[in-house]
Formats: C-alpha cells, sequence, structure tokens
C-alpha cells in the first residue's frame, strides 16, 4: 500500500510530528530516514525487509559503505545522509558535555560515554577530567588495546590531571566481548589510578565499564 493512502495517523512522519520520535518502532523510523520505497515496497515495508537483512536497526547503522550500498533502496547518497546524521548525533553528545558544563545527571554521563565506546571494535581506556565544581575540562581516550585489553599507566593518568589543573576525574572504558561486568584487573588499576592520584589531592569520582547493551558504574558498587 502506498503511504499516501494509509491513515495519517499511521504514516510514520506525521505520526513522529504529532507523538514523538520515540513513540516509531524501528521500521518506523527507518522508513522516515528512506523517505520513499522501492517498486513493490512502500517506505515502510522496505525498512522491515532491511531490518531483517542487516539483523537489527544498530547491525544497520554500523555497516560499512560496502555492505550498507549493496541493498536495494540504499546507495552512496543515502550512507552519505547516515553518516552525516551520526556524527551530528555525537557532536551534539559532546557539546552537551562540552568545557565547562557541569555534571548534574549521571545519566547524561552514562549515555555520553556508552554512545562514545559501545562500538569500538578494541579496548578504549577514556578520562573525562573535572575542575573543583565537577565541570567538564576535557575528556580524552589516553589508552587503547587490542581486541580484549589496553595497558594503561597511573603515572601518565596523573601527569596529564597535573597539566590540565584537574580535581576530579571519572574513568571509562569498553570491553569489546560486549560485557560489562568488571574484570578484577580492571578493580586493581582503578584501586591504583585512585591511590595515585590521593597523593596529589585529586579524586576519582567514578569508574564506567561501557558493553553492549549495559554500563557499570564501580561507585554504584560501592567500589570507589
Amino acid at each position: 500500500m502506498n503511504l499516501k493512502n494509509m491513515p495519517e495517523a499511521s504514516r510514520p512522519r506525521e505520526k513522529l510530528l504529532s507523538r514523538g520520535a520515540n513513540a516509531l518502532s524501528d521500521a518506523e523510523l527507518l522508513a522516515v530516514f528512506l523517505r520513499t520505497g522501492i517498486s513493490g515496497m512502500n517506505a515502510i515495508e522496505l525498512a522491515d525487509h532491511l531490518l531483517r537483512e542487516f539483523g537489527s536497526l544498530r547491525a544497520l547503522l554500523l555497516a560499512d559503505k560496502s555492505s550498507f550500498c549493496q541493498h536495494k533502496g540504499l546507495g552512496p547518497a543515502k550512507f552519505a545522509l547516515l553518516q552525516a546524521m551520526l556524527e551530528m548525533q555525537q557532536r551534539y553528545l559532546a557539546e552537551v558535555m562540552q568545557k565547562g558544563s557541569a555534571l548534574t545527571s549521571p545519566q547524561q554521563t552514562r549515555h555520553y560515554l556508552t554512545c562514545l565506546l559501545r562500538d569500538k571494535a578494541r579496548e578504549n581506556f577514556l578520562v573525562l577530567f573535572l575542575d573543583n565544581q565537577h565541570r567538564v575540562i576535557t575528556e580524552e581516550v589516553m589508552f587503547e588495546g587490542t581486541i580484549d585489553a589496553a595497558s594503561v599507566y597511573p603515572r601518565e593518568v596523573v601527569k596529564r590531571s597535573l597539566e590540565l589543573n584537574a580535581a576530579a576525574l571519572i574513568l571509562a572504558h569498553n570491553h569489546p566481548s560486549g560485557v560489562a561486568e568488571p574484570s578484577q584487573a580492571d578493580r586493581r588499576i582503578t584501586r591504583r589510578i585512585s591511590d595515585a592520584l590521593a597523593l596529589v589531592d585529586i579524586r576519582v569520582l567514578d569508574h564506567f565499564v561501557v558493553g553492549d547493551g549495559d554500563i557499570v558504574s564501580f561507585s554504584e558498587r560501592g567500589w570507589m
């Protein structure tokens, strides 16, 4: 059925405008992005077809250019549009957490760190440097490792913290395996960094471990 022949309340774009984007299914959101269907499929039917082919919306969003463009209804123009949308999301999140922003919402911090780290193929160890009012000075990926490990050096964290005149830090790293549960090695390196920074009166507020669909807070576990 042509989308124009559907009830207005059921058309993805009109539904988004009247009820908000969170009211749409994955297929409906993708249909808004696609705008049009192909011969024999309207935009929603094409979206359903693509989600089945890729396996999930996330898999489609993470697809490289070659695998993305080989599917019906997609191509270089759609790939470029998608990459622009994803980059805008990253820049929006970075602006929310920009220099001078106070960390007033733990959920905002979790969402930001998840978006930054969840889909990394290698382990990245990121540090949020904060001033004495817990405003963001900057964030940096300080160490990058193999698919399942990163070598982390407390002295480098201390050195960089002093250079930036940081008063507190939030640590975060991802587990490419997708399992967010911290390892004993994670707990040991957190303690070593915390102890080293305590000597120069800098606090580690939390350490987040980012998995595929979860994020674990050391502070919430009572480990800080």
